[in-house]
């Protein structure tokens, strides 16, 4: 059972997602990330894009620390129906109709969505191949808000993600067998200062 860690639906307890097709994210891990998101000020009033979003409790845990809409996309249907009650939990705890969970691949989601986003959370599949994550990874370029970040989810003994042209990384902390990687999109004009 997941929860919300802080803000305001701090304690709210979370579905999960039966069986084993979905990977968790540790409160641990969670807690490290959102702690670095809150540090770089990227959670107040961000439009959030949880990729890949299992029961939700990423985007819900950003949606209590301050963000004002998230979208979740998941393709999974047992998965989304959990993101849904989950994304129905939170907007009672805080009142507001924060949180959405959509149906879909991220590449049919991305193709009929353009952002802008403040904030982009992607923990898709381990097993999932490196030339798919840049596949993801591509679309979202020229589509994120100014300052924005994007948090790529990996297993540790994955790669770092291969960053298409447009996006670098910022910084990367490893979490046991999780490993978190942060990148920016590169304006054109910051490369010729």
């Amino acid at each position: 059972m997941s929860r919300i860690i802080a803000g305001a639906a701090g304690g709210l307890r979370l579905t999960s997602v039966p069986g084993t097709g979905t990977r968790p994210t540790t409160d641990r891990v969670k807690e490290s990330l959102f702690s670095r998101l809150e540090a770089w000020g990227m959670l107040t009033d961000a439009r959030v894009l949880d990729l890949f979003a299992g029961s939700g409790a990423l985007g819900c845990e950003a949606a209590s620390r301050g963000a004002a809409h998230v979208d979740l996309v998941e393709r999974d249907s047992k998965a989304l129906k959990v993101a849904q009650a989950n994304a129905r939990m939170l907007n009672s705890a805080v009142g507001s109709e924060k949180v959405v969970a959509h149906r879909g691949s991220v590449s049919t989601y991305l193709s009929a969505h353009h952002g802008p986003w403040d904030l982009v959370l992607a923990d898709p599949p381990y097993p999932l191949p490196e030339h798919e994550v840049t596949a993801f990874l591509e679309p979202l370029v020229g589509r994120l808000g100014p300052g924005a970040v994007i948090m790529v989810e990996r297993s540790t003994r994955s790669p770092q993600p291969t960053w298409p042209q447009g996006l670098h990384l910022l910084e990367s902390s490893k979490h046991g067998e999780t490993t978190l990687w942060f990148a920016e999109e590169v304006h054109a004009e910051s490369m010729t200062d």
